[in-house]
């Protein structure tokens, strides 16, 4: 391998494009992906995730965008970031990866390394992946190519904690090559990096750490429930319990995004693999999956102790992505509420300033609202707590309500007694 070796980085989307944009500043890099307008709006100098600045962008000098598989030929590594969702069963999908892995594989040369970053269950990349680089090539692994692995750890939306200032686990096919990779990204963030023993080490890792998260929600909202019942502030019990130093700072809520509600299931689908079938995962996704149901189910109570007629009632739901200050719709479960909702024969406004109408249109058929009715609403949920809903304030909010409505405040932004339900 030279010390400026040539790039490839196969998917821009919230992963591979700050990936791509910061080894631009130093390597030479192909950043590609099949979807052209995304391509084009990079070529223009502007990124839609709103992850990567535009000036950050014309920052990486190396950097240029292609939807021509043939401009991956010259690359000698090739970093594939590209999505890992379930399916309608909730099992893993590895038809974007193994897609990834074909073209590559019809790029590939002797010598090269493949590094997988998308997030998979523990053995994917050597037993799902290189038999398709294999089989496109015709190159053997770990003789005319090989493979590493360096799992994502983005937070969209987190202008904090970024690329460069988390630290990268790294993993290689070889110790040769572990070390390659290892110093690959060593080169570009500045937090360090730790060198995994294998590539199954760094993909259990990865898998685990938004499988912990999940299960540490899902503790959380099954506590919510149980202290609604018993008629307690959820969060005035957890600040109280807060107050102790190891107590751990979670939130009750809707458990979305393209990690934490998807990667319990590709740990889990492995484990059934070999003949284990896990509980406690499991049930701690039964929880967080059923959450949707659970807030239209309250806020729908709350307005039927009200006597408010709940058929033809309207609601207004502020907020659609899966968390706060960015435009990301993947595996948003506000959209459950919304279902669950429309299911009562109640008419749901769908109000979110962070996002792209015709993607929120595409992606979940919801049309969105762009400026919610004043005193028009029945009920009101405060879904996500973006900046803007914030700054508003309660009042305000509440002014789109009719005279008798609820206003649910499912974030528990403002204090207790500015709202009628808290989570």
């Amino acid at each position: 391998m030279t010390d400026k070796p040539k790039l490839a980085v196969i998917g821009l989307g919230y992963v591979g494009l700050p990936l791509a944009v910061e080894f631009g500043k130093t390597y030479e890099v192909v950043g590609f992906d099949v979807n052209e307008a995304r391509i084009a709006a990079l070529q223009a100098g502007h990124d839609a995730t709103l992850e990567v600045s535009d000036a950050e962008l014309a920052e990486a000098t190396g950097l240029r965008y292609s939807s021509d598989a043939d401009d991956l030929k010259a690359a000698t590594i090739f970093i594939v970031t590209v999505p890992t969702p379930i399916d309608a069963s909730k099992r893993p999908d590895l038809t974007p990866l193994i897609r990834a892995s074909e073209t590559v594989g019809a790029a590939l040369k002797r010598g090269d390394i493949v590094i997988y970053e998308s997030t998979v269950y523990p053995g994917a990349t050597e037993e799902d992946c290189v038999p398709v680089l294999e089989r496109v090539s015709g190159l053997t692994f770990n003789t005319d190519f090989f493979c590493g692995y360096s799992p994502e750890r983005i937070n969209p939306g987190d202008k904090e904690h970024r690329l460069t200032t988390i630290k990268k686990v790294t993993a290689g096919s070889t110790p040769e090559v572990a070390d390659i990779v290892d110093g690959l990204y060593a080169s570009i963030v500045a937090a360090g990096t730790h060198k995994a023993p294998s590539i199954r080490v760094a993909e259990a890792a990865k898998v685990i750490e938004n499988t912990q998260r999940d299960l540490n929600i899902a503790l959380i909202n099954e506590l919510a429930i149980i202290f609604n019942k018993m008629g307690l502030d959820t969060e005035a019990v957890l600040q109280a319990a807060g107050t102790k130093w190891n107590f751990l700072p979670f939130r009750p809520g809707l458990v979305g995004g393209h990690c934490i509600g998807v990667d319990p299931y590709y740990l889990t689908h492995k484990a059934e693999a070999v003949g284990y079938h896990p509980q406690v995962i499991l049930a701690g996704r039964r929880i967080n999956d059923g959450m949707g149901a659970y807030v239209a189910g309250q806020l729908v109570r709350a307005m039927i102790k009200r006597a408010i007629p709940v058929r033809d009632a309207r609601v207004l739901v502020m907020g659609l992505t899966f968390k706060e200050n960015c435009p990301d719709l993947r595996n948003t479960r506000v959209v459950d509420v919304v279902a669950e909702l429309a299911d009562y024969g109640i008419t749901v406004d769908v109000h979110d300033p962070w996002v792209d109408a015709g993607e929120a249109q595409h992606e979940y058929g919801i049309s969105l609202r762009e400026s919610p009715a004043q005193g028009g609403y029945d009920g009101i949920i405060l879904a996500v707590a973006h900046e803007q809903f914030r700054a508003m304030g309660a009042e305000a909010i509440r002014g789109f309500g009719r005279g008798d409505h609820v206003f649910f405040d499912l974030k528990s932004v403002f204090a207790p007694a500015e709202s009628d339900v808290r989570l």
